[in-house]
């Protein structure tokens, strides 16, 4: 497995909320304020701030068939972009989610 795969499985199995996101994007800060929403920490990688983040993107691509950002998981669990956290808080996934994490929560 490359470097970069091991980076992000090692990120993803570390932070309960992790956001592969880029600094300049609206729907990437639209997550990022869900989740202050809503009081849950999370890491948020800005891909367009790494020296690697072009790879990052290319093999999280690889791994979630999700070529966009935001690329969000929680509790180890990809979610996927902004449309598909919003569907999940909706429907009570995430909420699940979270709490099945342990992580408390605001919903």
């Amino acid at each position: 497995m490359s470097l970069v795969k091991e980076f992000i499985k090692k990120t993803i199995f570390e932070n309960k909320v992790t956001i592969f996101s880029k600094s300049y994007c609206p729907y990437c800060l639209g997550a990022k304020d869900l989740f202050d929403d809503i009081k849950v920490d999370y890491k948020a990688l800005e891909l367009n701030e790494l020296p690697d983040g072009v790879e990052i993107q290319q093999a999280l691509a690889e791994l979630t068939r999700q070529k966009t950002v935001p690329n969000i998981f929680v509790n180890q669990v990809h979610v996927g972009g902004a449309d598909d956290l919003k569907s999940a808080l909706d429907s009570g996934k995430l909420a699940t989610l979270l709490n099945e994490a342990g992580i408390k929560n605001k919903l």
